[in-house]
């Protein structure tokens, strides 16, 4: 991993644990509950990997088996688990996508002229990288070889996969050294429309691991994201997140999972035998919606 993105990694957990989590206990329960219950469950007789493990503040490690193994890139997560719960299990310190660096190593290509050394515009450079992104396939090769090799029961993710977007975003950023969107938000952005295809394609890739994994799957992660203020009411659970929020009130949310089905992408919902949605106040005026989902294992899993 290269130490710009180390760096950012750092700082976007840094950013995280900072926040005022005064109005975080409802959730901080609801997910703890969630992923400590595919803990309990896990067959203690084969591996058990949480993804997204971070400094443990949504993982209740006192619930997991021996040998859990964290898997988080932030190169002082196992340091922050340890500081909570007084434990040091085994961590992979691996970008789960597999396509950070490459996208990092695009976005300053873009910035530089390679003949000249001289740093593009920001508009040429922002055209520039919209055109490369769409050649860019990032692969989750480490965590495939890792399931392939210890064949896990159980996989958690703990609120991993909606982050994917914010820290590609913030990649390109940082390489920039200023942000390179279009100001203008009622013109397009062929940027941002490029870099949601790149979410895409990562998540889709690293979904396509999972479901090939055969283990037990407990995901949690955004579903979608608000902002401003006003009433978020949820109705009864639909298939469709926007068909669960009250009527209106999904006009200007953004989608962390750019469209993606993830049942779907698992094998099919008849896999899923819990599932849950709720409201976390991130911060004034920022709500995620969460979601949770526990899928079993798939009849020709290993």
């Amino acid at each position: 991993m290269t130490k710009p993105l180390s760096r950012l990694l750092r700082q976007e957990q840094f950013a995280f644990l900072a926040r005022d989590r005064a109005g975080w206990d409802e959730h901080l329960g609801r997910v703890r509950a969630f992923l400590g219950e595919g803990l309990q469950g896990a067959d203690s007789t084969r591996p058990v990997l949480i993804l997204g493990a971070g400094s443990g503040l949504e993982v209740p490690w006192e619930l997991a088996p021996p040998g859990t193994t964290g898997w988080d890139a932030d190169p002082w997560s196992r340091g922050w688990t340890a500081l909570r719960h007084h434990r040091w299990p085994p961590w992979v310190f691996a970008d789960l996508t597999g396509g950070l660096e490459d996208l990092e190593a695009t976005a300053r290509r873009a910035r530089v002229e390679p003949w000249s050394g001289h740093r593009r515009d920001h508009r040429t450079a922002a055209r520039r990288l919209a055109g490369l992104l769409p050649s860019l396939h990032p692969e989750p090769e480490r965590l495939r070889s890792w399931i392939a090799t210890r064949r896990p029961g159980t996989i958690l993710a703990a609120n991993v996969m909606g982050q994917i977007g914010v820290v590609a975003e913030r990649l390109v950023e940082a390489s920039f050294g200023v942000p390179p969107w279009n100001p203008d938000p009622e013109q397009a952005d062929p940027l941002v429309d490029a870099l949601e295809g790149w979410t895409r394609r990562a998540l889709g890739a690293l979904l396509g691991a999972l479901a090939e994994s055969g283990a037990e799957l407990w995901l949690v992660h955004d579903r979608a994201v608000f902002f401003g203020g006003g009433a978020l009411e949820l109705g009864p659970w639909a298939e469709s997140w926007t068909r669960q929020i009250h009527p209106g009130e999904t006009v200007g949310a953004s989608d962390p999972l750019v469209g993606l089905d993830v049942p779907a992408l698992l094998g099919g919902g008849d896999r899923c035998f819990r599932r849950e949605r709720w409201v976390w106040p991130v911060a004034p005026e920022q709500r995620h919606l969460v979601e949770a989902l526990a899928l079993g294992r798939p009849r020709h899993g290993g």
